[in-house]
């Protein structure tokens, strides 16, 4: 699509956003009281360390996924490891999708949606201007088919307001409760977080002409909770602590279930010099994605101390970049691992080489397409030709296993009380197999449900249907414990 088509598509919704602003009396956004000082606490911001949950309280689990990428379902196990799932980069897509010089990707900041009814992928990320000033971008726009190859030449956006960094896009969906403002926008600017509205995507219309959420450094990003029916803004704060060396860029977020009234920021994301080693900073966290209960979003790391290659090309290029998951059960407190998820490409020359940084999650039938932010040699480095999009697909919630690799492995769950009548697994058993008990809360084998009555699964599998000789629905309302016993398997979770 390009610039006349867009615009000229995007006229009646234009029209109707700005009829929307005449006749109907817009509430402007309470303004926020800087983030910068508020008291530096990482009660909300949390290292994942591996611990058996060995609370006694039944687990009420409704129907989705649950999946073993904390030790939440886990209150013990034996000979079983935990393996970060990385994805892997496949030659088949044409790498980077989008590119700096040709489509004008200058921040590979992005938002990615698919349409499961039409099938078509739209894509939202920031495009230079155009005297290329580094501290100004505009809105990029293209459309897909696949979500891998994109419709040539992107198109250009009005500009709400002067951008000067981010392309974060909720779209409430059809059934949104003001169709003229489908859409919200939030992008960083004077300070803070500002926001605009849409109808479809395309004509944007601000909502105040000051920031609602202000913080100081520029990467911010917004996304909205179902699960809690409220807007998430998570920003980054530049700042210093008396636990780490010189200022760093942090993570923070603050909720609002109207746009206009945003709770006061909370660290959700902060490094830990007692774990970590090296000059450990935090770029974004963002591209979350909802699984059962859980929350999942992909932390940027940034490592200004490093340098891609040795000697630098050119010799002041530094800073590498890389990727880690996070995850929330509450929608407050935030798990993050520091083992990398997805790192830049090994071999000079690559243009990933530098900086690998997830920004966008989609889930596209079995399989999670993960867009990601490229550097070729620095952080700093080829801003205009340099910094580009690319895609790495992985298989639905593989983003960490519980791998049993040689002889038996086993995991025992707390009480948990199935709302389900029937229950799935997403495991790798083509080399062994996987079998489940279910006991009572206090660990006796109930009736039916003895591992010899488990049917095992031998296959790589999404969403095997496991069975006993008694139906599950058997033990509705009761809580129970599930055994899994692990031949050779790699197991990520179960579906109810």
């Amino acid at each position: 699509m390009d610039t006349s088509v867009a615009r000229t598509f995007s006229f009646a919704g234009r029209i109707v956003a700005i009829l929307t602003c005449l006749f109907l009396a817009m509430e402007i956004p309470a303004m926020s009281e800087s983030v910068d000082n508020v008291p530096l606490t990482a009660d909300k911001a949390r290292l994942y360390a591996p611990g058996p949950n060995t609370s006694q309280e039944a687990i009420q689990l409704g129907p989705g996924s649950h999946l073993f990428i904390d030790d939440h379902l886990i209150a013990s196990q034996i000979s079983v490891e935990r393996v970060v799932n990385v994805p892997e980069r496949d030659p088949a897509i044409p790498n980077p999708i989008v590119t700096g010089e040709e489509d004008g990707c200058f921040q590979p900041y992005m938002t990615i949606t698919h349409d499961a009814a039409t099938g078509r992928f739209r894509m939202w990320y920031g495009h230079r201007v155009e005297d290329r000033n580094t501290g100004r971008s505009h809105i990029g726009y293209i459309e897909s088919d696949d979500g891998i190859h994109w419709d040539k030449p992107p198109s250009v956006l009005d500009d709400p307001a002067p951008i000067q960094f981010g392309v974060s896009v909720v779209d409430d969906g059809p059934n949104a409760a003001n169709p003229a403002q489908r859409y919200k926008y939030g992008w960083w600017m004077d300070g803070g977080l500002k926001l605009a509205t849409s109808p479809d995507g395309l004509a944007w219309t601000p909502m105040t002409d000051q920031p609602v959420v202000r913080h100081n450094h520029d990467i911010n990003g917004l996304f909205y909770d179902p699960l809690r029916k409220r807007y998430v803004a998570t920003v980054s704060v530049y700042r210093g602590s008396d636990t780490w060396a010189g200022n760093r860029r942090i993570t923070m977020q603050s909720n609002s279930t109207d746009l206009k009234t945003w709770s006061t920021p909370h660290h959700v994301v902060v490094p830990d010099p007692a774990v970590e080693d090296g000059e450990v900073q935090f770029y974004a966290m963002d591209g979350y994605l909802q699984r059962g209960g859980l929350t999942i979003g992909m932390v940027k790391v940034l490592r200004d101390d490093l340098k891609a290659d040795d000697p630098p090309d050119p010799p002041e290029a530094y800073g590498m970049g890389y990727t880690t998951l996070a995850w929330t059960r509450d929608g407050e407190a935030w798990f993050r691992d520091t083992t990398p998820f997805f790192s830049p490409h090994p071999t000079k020359g690559e243009w990933d080489h530098a900086h690998a940084w997830i920004d966008e999650q989609v889930l596209v039938d079995d399989e999670v397409f993960l867009y990601y932010g490229g550097y070729a040699r620095g952080h700093k480095v080829g801003r205009f030709e340099e910094r580009q999009i690319g895609l790495v697909k992985m298989k639905r919630d593989r983003y960490v296993a519980r791998r049993a690799e040689d002889g038996t492995g086993r995991i025992v769950t707390p009480p948990l009380i199935l709302g389900s009548g029937s229950l799935t697994v997403n495991v790798d058993a083509r080399s062994g197999s996987l079998r489940i008990q279910v006991t009572d809360a206090d660990g006796n084998p109930l009736p039916g449900f003895a591992l010899d009555d488990c049917q095992p699964v031998t296959s790589d599998t999404l969403a095997a249907a496991v069975t006993w000789e008694r139906p599950l629905a058997d033990l509705a309302g009761r809580p129970v414990k599930l055994v899994f016993v692990l031949e050779r398997a790699s197991l990520f979770g179960f579906g109810l």
